[in-house]
């Protein structure tokens, strides 16, 4: 059998799957958001087909795009308001195709010169637009904010203790403790667990009535750790929580991490695009402070998954944490002044992560970003003030497009924001969450989506209320 088809059979293959792409791209405002959820039914349409010997091309392309259809969140619909999923632009899309094509591997830099350069000039633009001084910073790409939030902890561990690359945790005589608010996201739980620190090592910080990281309440327990013979390894603030859209007192944090010498991290997987932004950049104050930061490119930049950047302040962390030597690599980095990706990060094999955001810069800018996250932010605004003259009450105070609101004459009914949710669903109209915010179920809506616009907005509200209105009957 030949893998490789020949020229007309790939032009007819590339015909057949970008009419159903270009459809869906063009219609997904027409799809449902939600899908019909029967796990029977989806293992069935999945199992059926005959993987043994292959099959025609077109079915081949129907079968995956039509199960992508019909049992998908749409998260590029513009009334999706959900978990930080954007639509993905054009450009993001065909780097990843371009990719795909060319295959580029970016372990060593000799086997991707190119890739591996455009990738180091990103960190460098990344790192001076959050406030890092470029020259004397680092930072690679990442699969996802999980990996970029390993990263960080293993940065920490080796920033603190002098053998740890060579002995592990048994050069560790103190229990390391790491500090976060309870709102952070359970990466940072995770990342302890998988690093070796065990999840108990995690002290989670409960907020403030803004719903920020208490600040009093750290410098206190990390006394206490003091106290308990414990060695506080990392502060972890959050720019943009998952659940409320809240930045932590960052400046503060960072005053306090410096008092202790304690390495401080950002965890700006979300909030971290509101740096791009002219108008929302001055609420991020304390980020350009920090020793390491954590930023999700497909969160907020309109990129396919996955596209993570880990920052860092300190330009000899990574080579410390990840470098190794071996015999099979190229050791052209030992001649020349560059650096091989797989020496300076978890992974070793790696695709062109950051091609999705060199290409969608060549397309629109810094300043093209700067304008649509601008108008997100607006959008929220505009969503806020609309649900507060229709008699909802915004839970959250957040400057980032991330709403959080209930009713008060419903506040005491478990069953409403599930009900109203519910049947939401049913109609597949919009797709929004619901989050916990002192200790009332209120909904919660996102905006990510750079064709969310007030009519979208405004058929949202309409929806909410007539659920409302009708909820007993």
């Amino acid at each position: 059998m030949k893998f490789d088809l020949n020229k007309q059979n790939r032009k007819e293959i590339l015909e057949t799957a970008m009419d159903k792409l270009e459809y869906f791209y063009d219609n997904t405002k027409n799809f449902p958001t939600t899908p019909s959820i029967d796990v029977i039914k989806i293992r069935e349409f999945v199992d059926k087909q005959d993987l043994k010997v292959g099959g025609d091309y077109r079915a081949a392309i129907d079968h995956v795009t039509t199960g992508l259809e019909k049992y998908s969140v749409h998260t590029p619909h513009p009334k999706y308001f959900g978990l930080y999923n954007p639509r993905s632009n054009y450009a993001g899309i065909i780097s990843d195709l371009i990719s795909a094509y060319y295959n580029p591997q970016l372990a060593a830099w000799s086997h991707a010169p190119f890739a591996v350069e455009v990738e180091a000039k990103l960190i460098k633009e990344f790192a001076g637009k959050f406030g890092y001084a470029p020259a004397q910073s680092d930072g690679v790409f990442a699969t996802g904010g999980n990996e970029a939030n390993q990263t960080a902890v293993l940065c920490a561990l080796n920033n603190k203790y002098a053998n740890y690359a060579r002995d592990g945790l048994i050069s560790v005589v103190k229990k390391p403790i790491i500090f976060c608010s309870e709102e952070a996201h359970h990466s940072v739980h995770k990342a302890a667990k998988t690093s070796g620190l065990g999840y108990d090592c995690v002290k989670s910080i409960p907020t403030d009535t803004n719903l920020k990281l208490d600040t009093i309440l750290l410098e206190k327990e990390i006394n206490t750790a003091y106290a308990r013979d414990e060695d506080p390894l990392m502060i972890i603030g959050t720019a943009g929580t998952t659940g409320t859209g809240t930045v932590d007192d960052l400046a503060r944090i960072n005053e306090i991490a410096e008092k202790h010498n304690i390495w401080f991290h950002v965890d700006a997987a979300y909030g971290g695009a509101a740096m791009l932004s002219s108008n929302l950049k001055k609420q991020m104050s304390g980020i350009e402070r920090s020793n390491s930061i954590t930023f999700d490119a497909h969160k907020w930049m309109s990129v396919p998954m996955g596209a993570s950047i880990f920052l860092t302040s300190d330009p000899q962390i990574l080579d410390k944490t990840f470098n190794i030597s071996t015999e099979y690599m190229p050791k052209d980095a030992d001649e020349l002044e560059i650096v091989d990706p797989f020496s300076h990060s978890i992974q070793w094999s790696r695709r062109f992560i950051g091609l999705k955001i060199y290409m969608s810069l060549l397309f629109y800018g810094w300043d093209g970003y700067d304008e649509i996250i601008s108008n997100q932010a607006k959008m929220g605004d505009f969503l806020r003030k609309k649900l507060t003259d229709n008699g909802w009450t915004i839970m959250n105070k957040s400057y980032l497009p991330v709403i959080c609101f209930s009713d008060e004459g419903y506040a005491s009914d478990k069953n409403f924001t599930n009900v109203i949710l519910e049947r939401i669903y049913q109609k597949s109209q919009s797709w929004l969450s619901v989050y916990p915010v002192q200790n009332i179920r209120a909904f919660r809506v996102c905006i990510s989506n750079y064709n969310t616009t007030e009519h979208e907005l405004d058929e949202l509200v309409s929806e909410l209320n007539f659920e409302r209105e009708n909820y007993f009957g």
